[in-house]
């Protein structure tokens, strides 16, 4: 990703009562549902404040997000490490990382820095995986979590 779209203003305005705040930070939608709906928005590296954003990809969706919440919330996150080849999830790290730095455009701030839900190592986040993956993305981790819950029709949008 080397330029950052910015999200419609119907997107906007979506997402920010989705969150229920105003967003801090400029975004781009990069997965919906075939309805038109976000489902995961790419997110700018930095806030507007300047503040580090290590999350590239949000899940939004509110009917993924509480599924995968479920399988977090039953001990997901110790279920799948032993699940995941290390190699495979520390490239899966390497290359959300790259692809964050990538597209980062205000490079005088402190940077975010780690893999999939900020880490380096391991898994932190179901939710940021499953983003990573639906986005189109190899990740091991949101793969699994993905076969076990239903997913609706999504379309998945280039914005790279």
């Amino acid at each position: 990703m080397t330029t950052f779209i910015d999200a419609s203003a119907a997107d906007v305005t979506y997402v920010q009562e989705a969150l229920g705040r105003e967003a801090a930070g400029r975004f781009a939608v990069v997965v919906r549902r075939k309805t038109g709906e976000p489902v995961v928005i790419e997110n700018e590296p930095h806030l507007r404040d300047g503040t580090p954003m290590p999350t590239l990809l949000w899940l939004l969706d509110p009917e993924i997000h509480d599924a995968v919440s479920r399988i977090e919330s039953n001990g997901g996150v110790h279920r799948f490490e032993p699940l995941v080849d290390e190699e495979e999830l520390r490239r899966t790290h390497d290359e959300y990382e790259a692809r964050r730095k990538a597209a980062t455009l205000n490079t005088t701030a402190p940077q975010p820095s780690g893999g999939v839900g900020g880490t380096r190592t391991g898994i932190k986040c179901l939710h940021a995986h499953v983003a990573n993956h639906l986005a189109g993305f190899a990740d091991p981790v949101g793969t699994l979590v993905a076969q076990e819950i239903v997913l609706p029709e999504l379309i998945i949008e280039d914005v790279r």
